[in-house]
């Protein structure tokens, strides 16, 4: 299994926005994630790089079969080969003040062995050492993976002229399909947003993932969890069918940016904690059944299992948040997302947004219910979308004219599934409410529900159009961003050397406002989203009532242990004592929801 250079990488961002994250940081050995779920775009933005490289740009339409995958599969091979020519480029540049080879070398982490290496060689007075550990250090340059992401729910059926269902020509199929026929190679994809029966069955005959020797693999497989038992479901069903997971990335289930799956109240030290006490188990136990399937299939098996790393994203924001991850629970990596929104060297972000971001406060991002999907998502207050939005809904026609389809699900009014960020979805729902002759009140509520969904396919798209200079689609030209909360601790632009020195702590981003740590920053959402769960409740729906006494407990559980943790998790005894301190305004928020909407339903959990 190669090992980069850095210990943190870029996850996936919204569809714009880490777009070409590869083309800008993946010559530095950073690691970056792309969505490759949005063609059209994907189409946008070979016709933008083809051009920049000098190289024809031949379109390839709507008309074409597998347009869909062939799209993917041209813009990862030119953004492979152009990431192969950057690197050979920095491999001849000189080790001189302000270029791109003594960026690399300068950024990387100050206990790295290459680092220390690096820092031999400018130390040097001897010519012919220097000379020879310029060769070394040049030598041993590597870029960062060029990886993928599947949001494994957005995976509509597509049909032919005739109407019928094209057979393995799904929106994630074909996204997948796109992935595997291109050159990248040491890279991987990831799926999240859990387990999609049809893709993953898929895996099963693609020899693309087939080990090359132990831990080999040309292209590699993670799968985004939320907790220790996800991993485990999902894992297993992949190794009964010969097919291994070479990462599993757990991701806060609140404390992140975009598409929010919050856990029944399990927090993310416990549940990292479950991940280090029963990392071999799991590992034994995916090796045994990956055995089994290999067998089966008459395929060669292994010794000894394959490595699974772990890696942890989500509200990250320090370099000692950073460096507790690794050394406490053996993170192998950690996902920096939203901090990079404002790195202007690594993802792309329109001028307009940029500035929207650098303002943002806590109450700026909202745990909104914008997505389509019918999953949370934090949403940035105050975008070009979101005025759009509410603009359409004064002047009496709610919703989005749905031009992309990927998040088309719903068949409530209609025989074909439809978005229900759509115009069309949005008018038939609000005529049913006004039929029901409901209280005004109640009315209102499901209204605002209704027309508070947003089209994600074109909002998380336009940024390109609007850095770029590129068409994307006419007369669409709003723009929706999904930052984290995290975003209202940085409150300006930064270079990606900066970030880098921030994340390795050899400088500071954070702005002056009070920064709880994250473990307290997802403890104090889940509160909050707890709260909204109670007010939501029924006292005769005993299913709801379980799950939120489940829930009462899971967090006081995770208050207890974070309790255990405090002298590891902080330097200082200003900083445990914050902590601490935290902890006990928590607990105490807690208790008084408890006591306010279940004075009686948890006293044997207490």
């Amino acid at each position: 299994m190669n090992n980069s250079v850095h210990g943190f990488h870029i996850p996936v961002m919204g569809l714009a926005y880490t777009i070409d994250s590869p083309f800008k940081v993946a010559r530095f050995g950073i690691n970056s994630v792309l969505s490759i779920v949005e063609d059209r775009l994907i189409e946008t933005m070979r016709r933008y790089y083809y051009q920049q490289a000098n190289e024809p740009y031949v379109p390839i339409d709507t008309t074409e079969e597998n347009y869909r995958a062939r799209r993917i599969t041209d813009y990862l091979n030119l953004m492979n080969r152009t990431v192969q020519a950057q690197v050979e480029t920095l491999k001849n540049a000189a080790f001189e003040a302000g270029s791109e080879l003594v960026k690399y070398f300068d950024m990387l982490p100050d206990d790295s062995a290459l680092k220390g290496l690096y820092l031999t060689m400018v130390q040097s007075n001897n010519t012919s050492e220097k000379a020879h550990l310029e060769n070394v250090l040049r030598g041993s340059i590597q870029p960062g993976s060029i990886d993928v992401n599947i949001m494994t729910k957005v995976d509509k059926n597509n049909l032919d002229p005739d109407g019928t269902v094209i057979e393995g020509g799904s929106d994630a199929l074909m996204a997948l399909q796109g992935y595997l026929k291109s050159t990248l190679s040491h890279s991987s994809i990831i799926f999240s947003a859990g387990l999609n029966p049809r893709l993953f069955n898929y895996l099963e005959n693609c020899p693309e993932f087939d080990a090359n020797g132990i831990g080999q693999f040309d292209k590699k497989i993670v799968i985004k969890v939320s907790d220790y038992r996800s991993a485990l479901i999902q894992g297993k069903y992949l190794a009964k069918k010969g097919v291994w997971v070479s990462e599993f990335r757990v991701e806060s289930g609140l404390n992140c940016g975009g598409h929010a799956f919050a856990t029944d109240g399990y927090l993310m030290g416990p549940i990292l904690e479950e991940f280090k006490q029963k990392k071999e188990e799991l590992v034994d136990a995916l090796h045994s059944l990956y055995t089994h399937a290999l067998i089966q299939k008459g395929k060669a098996v292994f010794e000894r299992p394959h490595p699974i790393k772990l890696t942890v994203q989500g509200g990250i924001g320090t370099h000692e948040e950073d460096q507790f991850l690794h050394q406490y629970y053996g993170a192998d990596s950690t996902g920096w997302g939203t901090p990079f929104l404002l790195v202007p060297e690594a993802t792309t972000v329109d001028e307009d947004t940029l500035e929207k971001l650098q303002k943002a406060k806590q109450t700026d991002v909202v745990l909104s219910k914008a997505s389509p999907l019918g999953v949370r998502f934090f949403y940035l207050k105050g975008t070009t979308s979101e005025v759009e939005k509410l603009n359409r809904i004064q002047h009496g026609r709610p919703g989005s004219p749905c031009t992309e389809k990927h998040l088309v699900t719903n068949t409530e009014f209609t025989t074909a599934p439809i978005c229900t960020a759509s115009h069309q979805y949005q008018k038939l729902k609000l005529a049913q409410l006004k039929s029901l002759d409901l209280p005004v009140e109640e009315y209102r509520r499901q209204a605002a529900d209704v027309t508070e969904k947003e089209c994600l396919c074109v909002g998380l798209s336009n940024a390109v159009s609007h850095v770029y200079g590129v068409p994307f689609l006419k007369k669409l030209h709003a723009v929706t961003i999904c930052p984290g909360p995290n975003i209202a601790y940085f409150s300006r632009i930064a270079s990606l050397e900066e970030m880098t020195d921030h994340i390795y702590g050899r400088t500071s981003l954070l702005d002056h406002t009070e920064r709880p740590h994250m473990f307290l920053n997802e403890l104090t959402q889940y509160l909050d989203y707890l709260n909204e769960l109670f007010l939501d409740l029924d006292s005769a729906d005993k299913k709801r009532v379980t799950y939120c006494r489940n829930f009462y407990r899971n967090l006081m559980d995770g208050i207890a242990y974070y309790r255990q943790l405090t002298p590891d998790l902080t330097r200082t005894s200003a900083a445990r004592t914050a902590f601490s301190s935290g902890l006990s305004l928590a607990q105490e928020r807690l208790q008084t929801l408890v006591d306010e909407f279940l004075p009686t339903l948890i006293a044997d959990v207490v």
